[in-house]
């Protein structure tokens, strides 16, 4: 009997959550017996050690599934290049790296998936008014793109349920579109994302037992870049807009909209004090909402909104056949406005 491959999509699901839900709590018990975790400091919201590596059962759930379903000569590049985020991030976590080391392995990531992995944005598809794009640019934007989206993901992560539950929303949008791209193992990638969230989710929401760490969060950010390139490269080709333009580009902002957003908000806000734009600090949106007075719930609750708010608003924009240009402009110009309203609110307090 033949099983199909919305069978597999559930199951590579089921299988993540099992994975990551059922590992969790031995992982905290680990690093609570060996005292390995995160002390709370200036920048943090919590008190003592928490344990910080989450992300452990999240990348066992994510290779597994996404092997165990996915087409293996396909997926195999992705698998060596999880292994290698995933030592970045354990290294990361217990004795944490320079930035600079972080970035240049990033880069390194980047390039073997785009020589190998076959991921590299050739064309915008005339979005913004770019289309085909030489190959040494496509190779230089392409890792562009792979290490911003990385990065973001890894600097929204800040407070508890805050990346899980975006990452959740994400992977299951990008899931769905890569079915209508019939689009077998990204799909499976997707849903082998979600679940693994799912699992987490419960022991990472607030008051949180553990965090996903950078073992986490680097990896999740590597997925997301690689189901954002993907969606660029090929675009989503049932539902091309009036004007021609492929949707890809816009989709992928827009299912990333809260951590590409306000990660280049902080990068610029820093750069203009004359700060370092690489350094931890509690300028992003969510140190904003916590402290305007919000608990970790209702700040998570809040950007969860905006994130669902956002894709309700690119729903319109695609059925309305609005030109692709004026709606990314759109959908960032609202992103800012949001983002703005804390910072504008804390000035007017002090």
């Amino acid at each position: 009997m033949t099983v199909s491959s919305e069978t597999y999509y559930v199951l590579s699901f089921l299988s993540s959550l099992f994975v990551s839900f059922f590992l969790m709590p031995f992982i905290i018990y680990i690093s609570k017996k060996h005292q390995l975790g995160a002390q709370s400091d200036l920048r943090s919201s919590h008190k003592g050690i928490i344990p910080n590596l989450g992300g452990i059962p999240i990348a066992i759930a994510i290779t597994l599934s996404s092997t165990l379903y996915g087409e293996l000569d396909s997926v195999r590049v992705m698998t060596l290049c999880f292994i290698f985020t995933f030592f970045l991030g354990i290294l990361d976590d217990l004795s944490e790296i320079s930035a600079y080391k972080k970035l240049f392995s990033q880069i390194l990531i980047s390039l073997i998936l785009i020589i190998y992995g076959g991921l590299r944005i050739e064309s915008f598809h005339g979005v913004l008014g770019l289309y085909e794009l030489p190959y040494f640019v496509s190779i230089l934007f392409t890792v562009f793109v792979f290490v911003v989206i990385t990065n973001g993901y890894n600097l929204i992560d800040g407070i508890d349920g805050l990346a899980s539950g975006l990452g959740i929303i994400g992977a299951t949008l990008f899931g769905f579109c890569a079915i209508s791209m019939n689009q077998y193992n990204m799909a499976i990638l997707a849903f082998s994302l979600t679940g693994a969230l799912v699992g987490f989710i419960k022991f990472n929401y607030h008051p949180a037992k553990i965090f996903m760490g950078d073992t986490g969060s680097l990896l999740i950010g590597l997925v997301f870049s690689i189901l954002a390139v993907n969606i660029i490269q090929h675009g989503i080709v049932e539902f091309n807009n009036v004007d021609g333009k492929n949707l890809g580009p816009f989709l992928a902002i827009s299912f990333l909209a809260l951590p590409l957003f306000d990660s280049l908000r902080v990068f610029l806000v820093r750069v203009r004090r004359g700060d370092h734009p690489f350094r931890p600090g509690k300028d992003h949106i969510h140190h904003n909402l916590l402290s305007l007075g919000y608990d970790h719930k209702k700040t998570s609750f809040i950007l969860y909104f905006f994130a669902l708010l956002i894709i309700f608003l690119t729903y319109i924009l695609i059925s309305f056949n609005i030109n692709i240009n004026y709606s990314i402009a759109l959908i960032a110009l609202i992103s800012y406005l949001f983002l703005y309203a804390p910072v504008y609110k804390l000035r007017k307090k002090k």
